[in-house]
């Protein structure tokens, strides 16, 4: 079943902190975001359009990133598209 999407004000996120490995995990996840933004296509607002072209074959398969909206993103994992979300992991934090 898909997570539940909606999102409350008071809604509690998981977060940690202090693990021995921090530091490196979260430079691997600024290396994952540089790396998916020099070498994937910028689709911009049609994510969820292209994810699901390359998904069921509409589209030669290729990397690419964008944005898409909450429905979106459970319209795509009920189809069964695979994705990632793109770490948002800023060089101070």
């Amino acid at each position: 079943m898909a997570p539940s999407l909606a999102r409350t004000g008071d809604e509690r996120v998981p977060l940690s902190t202090a693990h021995p490995d921090a530091a490196r995990f979260r430079e691997l996840l600024r290396q994952y975001r540089r790396k998916v933004m020099t070498e994937a296509e910028n689709v911009g607002e049609r994510f969820a359009e292209e994810a699901r072209k390359i998904h069921f074959q509409e589209a030669e398969a290729r990397g690419i990133y964008g944005q898409a909206t909450r429905d979106e993103v459970a319209g795509l994992i009920e189809d069964g598209v695979e994705f990632l979300p793109l770490p948002d992991v800023g060089e101070d934090n």
